[in-house]
Formats: C-alpha cells, sequence, structure tokens
C-alpha cells in the first residue's frame, strides 16, 4: 500500500494501514504548506484546500484513534522561525486555532464543550464571545513594570522571530501601559493593513520600481519582518488586541473583561466583539459579519468564538495545537476562471512524480495565483482512487479554461472544467513513464495484499536520481532538521553538481567535511559565485555550530518514511542517546525481538512508523551513511526532566467506565499534564487503572493482570485535586 492509494478514498472505505499511510501523507503536505505559509510569507496552496487536509487529517484521527501520529498537524501549529531575525522563546505557547465551516460545526463544538465540562442546560447560559477573524500576522507584546521589552511573532508557536524594532514603529501599540497594571503582561493580536493604505503602498511600491504585493496580508507580514525597522516605519500597519499569554496577574475573570481592559490600557479592539449566550446568537453574529465583510475596510477570514469565563477556559485546557475553548468559523470559499497552460512533474525525495498546474495568472479576491498541486496522474484525468468520477469525469488538458477555488490568500484547487472552452485539437495528458530527472522507469507499484495499484508513479532510480538525493540533503538542513544556515535548498542543489574533490556534497556527511576539503581544493569556496572569503568563512562555522545537536534534530533529519519531527521526538526521548536508539533499531531488524515489540509499544509510534525504521536500518548503505556521519557530529543525550513531584509521572495509565467527576478527556489531560502517559488500552505495561462505573472488558483484563486499579475519587485523592 502506498500513500497515493489513500489519497482520494472515503475515509470510511479506509482500513488501518491505509489509514496509517494517509495520516503521513497528509501530515507532510500540511508541515511543508505550513512552512510555506507561515515562515516563507508565499503560500503555496489555498486556504480551502489546506482546511479540506486539515478536516480529512481530524476525521481520520476521529475513526482511528490508535494511528494519531506524533508530527500529526493536530500537534503543530505556524512555521518556523525565519534567518535574519532573533529569536524568542514565548513562555506561553501561541497556538493555532480549530476550525468550523458550517452552522453545524458551531452546534458541534458547544455540544463538545458542554460535554467536556459536563454543563447542564439547567446551570444556564454558556457565554461564548464572537469577534472577526483578522486576516494579518500574529503578534505577541511582552511588558514588564509597563513597558515594552520586546514583540515577537508566532514563529512556530514556540519560538517566534524577535521584531520588536518593527513593533515599535506601530501607532496602535502602546509603548508603556497606565499606571495599575500588572506587572507582567504579554497582549496578543493581529498586524493588519486595510484596505485603503495596501492600495496606496503598492501604489507607491510600483511609481518606485519596487515589488507589489499580492494582498494585504502578504504586504503586512512582510513589513512586520523587515531587518530595517525604517522601512516597517514606512509601511501604514495596524493592530488589533484580542488575546494574551504570560501575565503576572489576571485583572479580569471574563474574556470579554479582557479585551475591554486591553482597550482601556490604549489598545486598539474591534468594536464587532460580542457576548452571545446562545447558538443562535453567535451564528446571527457571524452572519452579520458576513454580510458587512466587504465593508469593513480590512481582510477577515471568518468569527472567532471563545469561551467567556476564564474557569472553564481553564478547565477545558488545550488538545495538540489549539485550545478547546476557542474554535474559528471560516468564511466560504471564492471561485474564478483561468487557463491551464501547462503541466509539470516534479520528483521529490521518495521519488514520488507530483504534478502541478501551471495556471494563467488571475486574481481572485485580490490574489494573484499560477499555480495549483494536481495530486497524481488518475486525479488529472478526472478519476477517483475506487475508480470513481471526479468533477464529472472530465480530465484535465493543456489549453483548458479551468474553475479554481480559493478562501483566503493562497493559490487555488482546480474544482472544474469548463468543457465548452476546450479546444478541439486538446489532447490527453500523457503522465511520464520515465523519471523527467534521471531517465529510469516511473512505475506505479500494485500491493501485494489488496492488489491495487498505486496512483502515485514513482521514479525507479533512487540513489541514482539526483532529484531524490538532492530532496533528501535538502531535508537533512531543513529548519527542524540541522537548520544549517547559509546552506538552504538552492546552495544545496549547486554544491550537489559540483564534483566531490571541487567541494561537492552527496550526502549528510559530506557536509561536515567541506571545510577540510575546501582547504585542498583548487577550486576553492570563495572564489564561486556567491561567496567571498566572508560568506564562505560564516558557512563553514554554521557546519561547525551543528556537530553537536539535538537527537531528535538528527533522527528527523535522517528522512526516514513516517518518521516526522513529532515521531522523532517520541524516538529521542524514549532511548534518550544516539547509541540506545541506533542499538535498539539495528536489534528491532529481527522483527520477532524484544527490541521490535518495544519500539511498537512507543506511545504514538505503532507498526507503521516501526516497520519504516526496520526497513532503514536493514538497508547495509544507510548504515554505511550513518557511521560516516557519526564520524563527524556528535547527538546530544536527552536530559529527562525531574518530575519525582508527580506521583504519576512516566506511568502508563488507562481510564475506563463512566467518569461522574470530570469528562474522559478532561481526565485525560490532568494525567498528561502531571507526566503520565495515557493508553486506550490494557496491556503488561500498564502501571494504574481508573475504573468508574460500568467499566468492563479493561477492568477485567486489568485484574487478570494483577494491575492496580483504583477508584475516580482515588484518583482525585492520588493527584490532590479537590
Amino acid at each position: 500500500m502506498s500513500l497515493a492509494d489513500t489519497s482520494q478514498k472515503d475515509i470510511e472505505a479506509l482500513n488501518a494501514e491505509e489509514a496509517a499511510l494517509e495520516l503521513e501523507r497528509l501530515a507532510g503536505l500540511i508541515a511543508e504548506y505550513d512552512e510555506a505559509y507561515h515562515t516563507q510569507d508565499a503560500p503555496v496552496v489555498d486556504d480551502a484546500t489546506y482546511d479540506g487536509l486539515r478536516r480529512r487529517n481530524a476525521a481520520l484521527e476521529a475513526k482511528f484513534p490508535e494511528l494519531v501520529r506524533a508530527d500529526s498537524p493536530s500537534n503543530r501549529v505556524g512555521g518556523a522561525v525565519a534567518e535574519g531575525f532573533g529569536k524568542i522563546t514565548h513562555a506561553v505557547p501561541m497556538l493555532s486555532l480549530d476550525n468550523a465551516f458550517s452552522d453545524e460545526d458551531v452546534q458541534d463544538f458547544i455540544g463538545k464543550v458542554r460535554r467536556f465540562l459536563k454543563y447542564d442546560p439547567l446551570m444556564g447560559a454558556l457565554a461564548v464571545t464572537a469577534e472577526p477573524k483578522i486576516d494579518g500576522l500574529s503578534l505577541s507584546l511582552r511588558y514588564e513594570s509597563g513597558k515594552l521589552v520586546y514583540a515577537a511573532t508566532r514563529g512556530d508557536g514556540a519560538t517566534g522571530e524577535n521584531v520588536t524594532a518593527n513593533a515599535l514603529t506601530i501607532q496602535d501599540i502602546p509603548q508603556e501601559l497606565p499606571a495599575g497594571v500588572p506587572d507582567v503582561v504579554e497582549v496578543r493580536g493581529e498586524v493588519y493593513m486595510s484596505h485603503a493604505d495596501f492600495a496606496a503602498l503598492n501604489a507607491r511600491m510600483e511609481a518606485n520600481g519596487g515589488k507589489v504585493f499580492a494582498n494585504p496580508r502578504n504586504a503586512a507580514a512582510g513589513s512586520l519582518r523587515q531587518l530595517n525597522p525604517e522601512i516597517t516605519k514606512t509601511r501604514p500597519l495596524k493592530f488589533f488586541a484580542y488575546a494574551w499569554g504570560d501575565m503576572s496577574e489576571v485583572p479580569a475573570d471574563t474574556q470579554m473583561g479582557m479585551v475591554e481592559l486591553f482597550g482601556a490600557w490604549g489598545f486598539q479592539i474591534n468594536p464587532l466583539m460580542k457576548r452571545c449566550e446562545t447558538v443562535e446568537e453567535l451564528l446571527k453574529v457571524y452572519h452579520g459579519i458576513e454580510e458587512d465583510r466587504s465593508g469593513l475596510g480590512y481582510d477577515i477570514d471568518g468569527v472567532v468564538y471563545k469561551v467567556d469565563r476564564l474557569d472553564l477556559q481553564g478547565r477545558l485546557g488545550f488538545v495538540s495545537r489549539s485550545p478547546r475553548w476557542a474554535i474559528a468559523h471560516k468564511f466560504p470559499a471564492e471561485r474564478a476562471f483561468t487557463t491551464l497552460n501547462a503541466i509539470e512533474i516534479q520528483v521529490g525525495r521518495t521519488g514520488a512524480l507530483t504534478p502541478v498546474a501551471k495556471l494563467e495568472p488571475v486574481t481572485v479576491g485580490g490574489v494573484v495565483v499560477s499555480n495549483a498541486t494536481l495530486h497524481n496522474e488518475d486525479y488529472i484525468k478526472g478519476i477517483g482512487q475506487d475508480g470513481e468520477s471526479i468533477r464529472d469525469g472530465k480530465d484535465l488538458r493543456v489549453g483548458d479554461t479551468v474553475i479554481i477555488q480559493r478562501a483566503g490568500d493562497v493559490i487555488p484547487q482546480i474544482v472544474d472544467v469548463d468543457l465548452s472552452k476546450r479546444a478541439e485539437d486538446a489532447q490527453p495528458f500523457e503522465f511520464p513513464a520515465e523519471c523527467p530527472v534521471c531517465n529510469s522507469h516511473a512505475i506505479r507499484e500494485t500491493n501485494p495484499i489488496s492488489g491495487k495499484v498505486d496512483a502515485v508513479r514513482r521514479c525507479t532510480g533512487g540513489l541514482i536520481c539526483p532529484a531524490q538525493a538532492v530532496e533528501k540533503l535538502k531535508h537533512f538542513v531543513s529548519r527542524n532538521a540541522f537548520d544549517i544556515e547559509g546552506l538552504g535548498e538552492k546552495q544545496v542543489e549547486a554544491f550537489y553538481e559540483y564534483d566531490m574533490d571541487k567541494g561537492g556534497i552527496r550526502t549528510p556527511a559530506d557536509i561536515f567535511t567541506l571545510a577540510e576539503r575546501d582547504k585542498v581544493s583548487l577550486n576553492k569556496l570563495r572564489s564561486r559565485e556567491g561567496f567571498g572569503a566572508v560568506s564562505a568563512r560564516k558557512l563553514f562555522e554554521a557546519i561547525d555550530s551543528k556537530r553537536q545537536i539535538e537527537l531528535n534534530r538528527v533522527i528527523f533529519g535522517l528522512g526516514i518514511r513516517h518518521v516526522g519531527e513529532g515521531n522523532a521526538k517520541l524516538l529521542a526521548r524514549a532511548y534518550t542517546s544516539w547509541q540506545g536508539f541506533y542499538d535498539a533499531m539495528i536489534a528491532a531488524t529481527d522483527t520477532t525481538s524484544e527490541a521490535y515489540r518495544e519500539l511498537n509499544d512507543i506511545d504514538g509510534i505503532g507498526g507503521t512508523v516501526a516497520n519504516a525504521l526496520v526497513e532503514f536500518f536493514a538497508e547495509e548503505h544507510n548504515l554505511t551513511a550513518l557511521a560516516a556521519l557519526m564520524e563527524q557530529i556528535t547527538p546530544l543525550d536527552v536530559v529527562v526532566a525531574d518530575t519525582s513531584g508527580s506521583p504519576v509521572a512516566g506511568k502508563t495509565l488507562v481510564f475506563t467506565g463512566s467518569l461522574e467527576r470530570m469528562s474522559r478527556d478532561e481526565a485525560k489531560a490532568r494525567a498528561e499534564s502531571l507526566g503520565a502517559k495515557v493508553s486506550g488500552s490494557v496491556s503488561k505495561k500498564t502501571d494504574l487503572v481508573i475504573a468508574g462505573p460500568k467499566a468492563g472488558s479493561k477492568l477485567t483484563k486489568a485484574q487478570s493482570l494483577g494491575i492496580d486499579v483504583i477508584s475516580e475519587d482515588d484518583w482525585f485523592e492520588l493527584v490532590g485535586d479537590q
């Protein structure tokens, strides 16, 4: 079974193996799109496509909770910090929001909140605020003793870019707060640009021969992230405050109360924010804002709902990348017509041949779009995963007039073809049977179990295919792996073209021998185009700075299939050292061994990831490459946090039966916050079972295995909750 077999198949028709592969595909795609949007300010898919991928991922995780990946998009927010800025670690992570796309989704959200809290309707109204979702760039402002000490972008949610000097140029941001505010105040909000200011800026840029921005969001992001604050000062940026992070004291007890305080402290707050007590009121606000959207004078892409009471927000807590107490109700997508000028084939690091649509540039809602991913050759033919028709069976041909769809500020998906405008001599697209890079055969494998043909055509060139080798090197030096400054995608491509005796790079180890080889090379780096003595020295220094590096980054950088950033962290925490990890993986290549069973038992790993690791470490050429790499670097051991104060730290717990004092989700969240692992099944590795009324087979199995079983009341006494 391959990834593409699952890309268009209905979720209900997927088995567990197919679901695991589809979750891997989604994790990779969404990570790529997050990087482009949040870090590069250069989005590559439209909001509708992106949101659709996230919805599909969430639906799969709901149906197959045992397959949720550690690198799941549900656990991730934003993108990596861009080069050129200092880094600031957020005291409180800057998370993103789950999305709702219909009135029914909003009803479901309120229902889930009530169920989590066991909030009976007889307890009264559940107040929820509603406010416009500003389409800009998230910013966090930290004040100490009333004075602004730094401003940071969201970044990857944990670490952001230090843009303090730029933020000081924005008039909506107070440099000092009035007397009486808490000692530490971290106000969060959105930097944006009005439509009028955006139009004036673009006119000025065009007149001066400068870059014209695609939309207000990109203009705001590009302006705030200027390395020269004098440039930011000339840009008409605005700021709405709507949230907070680290606070030495929270001076109000509701969301609405806190935002109103921000207004009193001198921040701009959105006047359309409302407090509602029913779903009907929320939807009335949503549809009212949607109707008035074009007249607001700035871009919004939905309405955000937040539980008003802060004590209830605290109880609800967070799940992965988002709070349980808030959701973004997105607006519908926009559509436009354009011409499909060409279909190009790109080759990825796994050998997948991916078709990309090159479109006649067209403006949709103020955004110029020119590219779209076409998934695979069946998608081009108008054929779905199980042979069903998509786009009513219409294929895509060069020269076609196509309907594209977007929602937000990024490029679209092709949703239909206007056959009435198709040229009579238009020919069906012939997908190549050879790799366009190395000319090796490109094949669609047949799954030996299901007999199904893979939807993705892959190059069989493997290590001899430059595209795959280059993509693997790009992954190795990427931000979440080794993050070597000055060795980006373009540089990797250039170094791969050089002969080895002239400073070429073919494997990760070659990166770390570059400086030594440069000393004896007749074609020194400093003499090459794009490099000088200073830039060459800086690159060598950047490489040397990564000779000691976190274990999880090393594991992720290897580019092992199914091992994303999250899984790499799980493996690093489980084995704590490179030698421990390496020895365990070698032992696990015997799939009957205890090492293999232990690998499978790591919470969040499972069979798909374990088998991918086994395949990687069973290949002799991989071991040779690893040995060469380890001669150059020292992976750092994982420092295990001191959790001695928690009675359940490091233990595996199972909750079963009906919990009466809190919901299952709240109990799980509490256990995990104390350092415990929560499992959905009982095994020999289970340390403790918390059983409520109507506990069934899990309780029986725990008793048969001699595992400690306690009641819900005993649980509260154990962890010290009232």
